[in-house]
């Protein structure tokens, strides 16, 4: 325990007739005393990330890095360094982990509460809203990643393998690069947003099977033209039928292909296959890395455009709806090209 310190604290205590400053200074003392952030945030009744940011401004600066940055009174409106904080704040922090319990949204009134409490500054919900959308900030939906992805291993595809198959494509050591992908299509697939009459709901009909379409999918990087082929099962010589096709289409020359880790892309018996065709090669993303792969994004588009919130009650209907949508896109390959192949 630094006593000197404590005692300093103590006589700023005294002669501070700042409240929050006060509870500053008390908080570090409570810190050098031995108290936990949660304990001191439930004695001062403070959320425990200001206890945090009050210790590591001490840390910084000492006792001078406690003191407020404006003058005292009840300000109107928050500062930069404010504003900072609280980006990072809904960025990095959950509601539950600065004090709200359980609560593991930001919604406008969590966030006009944790700024009376952390700054003393009072806004509407309105005002919340109109102070985030001049931080940058939108209302938007979350989305998942994968836990076990690997950072490193998808910024060395993406700044050193990617790059170096873009020059040999360049230079001619590769002839054509494609992106391949497998995906399902049901009978009845995700619903999503769209424009309705105000209180009512579109209707979805569905006979509650999971009937569907297995779908092989590539698209040529260099050109935007995608390949599809329908197939009833996902398995090894379903895959091998589309590597044929596509050795077909591309009759001369190298390809390389890449691909995700399925299995069927690793099976022993693919060797074989790859030994006799020695001009196609098989280059793997990272594992648990789907926004890396081009094909994804066709698969996105597809089900966005004219599968979700459809109902097929045949199943040639699904390969209609896919083989249309397929001609489509191929008749404009620069938009393709526009839309997916920009993200690499």
């Amino acid at each position: 325990m630094n006593t000197q310190e404590i005692g300093k604290l103590n006589q700023l205590m005294k002669e501070t007739h700042d409240k929050r400053l006060y509870e500053r200074y008390l908080a570090v003392r409570l810190h050098l005393e031995g108290y936990t952030f949660t304990e001191i945030s439930h004695l001062l009744r403070l959320v425990r990330q200001t206890i945090s940011i009050y210790w590591h401004s001490y840390q910084e600066k000492g006792i001078d890095g406690l003191p407020l940055k404006h003058s005292p009174g009840k300000p109107c409106f928050l500062n930069e360094e404010q504003h900072e904080q609280l980006a990072y704040l809904l960025i990095h922090k959950q509601p539950a982990d600065v004090g709200f319990e359980a609560r593991y949204t930001w919604t406008l009134p969590l966030i006009a509460a944790w700024i009376k409490q952390e700054f003393g500054v009072e806004y509407s919900v309105r005002g919340v809203s109109k102070m985030l959308k001049r931080l940058g900030f939108s209302f938007t939906k979350a989305t998942y990643t994968l836990a076990k992805a690997d950072p490193e291993a998808q910024a060395a595809f993406k700044d050193v393998t990617f790059p170096e198959l873009k020059r040999q494509l360049e230079d001619g050591t590769i002839d054509h690069l494609l992106f391949e992908d497998e995906s399902m299509i049901r009978a009845y697939q995700a619903l999503q947003y769209s424009w309705f009459p105000k209180g009512q709901q579109r209707k979805v009909k569905t006979y509650g099977r999971h009937e569907g379409a297995k779908l092989f999918g590539a698209i040529n990087y260099e050109t935007g033209q995608v390949h599809h082929r329908e197939e009833e099962k996902a398995d090894l010589t379903a895959w091998i039928r589309f590597l044929t096709q596509l050795l077909d289409v591309y009759s001369d020359g190298k390809i390389v292909m890449i691909l995700d880790n399925s299995r069927i892309h690793h099976a022993a018996d693919l060797q074989s296959f790859l030994h006799e065709h020695p001009r196609l090669k098989l280059v793997f993303l990272p594992p648990y890395s789907p926004e890396l792969n081009l094909m994804e994004g066709v698969w996105k588009w597809l089900k966005s455009d004219v599968i979700n919130n459809v109902f097929f009650n045949k199943f040639y209907r699904i390969r209609l709806h896919v083989t249309a949508f397929m001609n489509r896109i191929n008749k404009y390959p620069q938009d393709t090209i526009d839309r997916l192949l920009i993200q690499l």
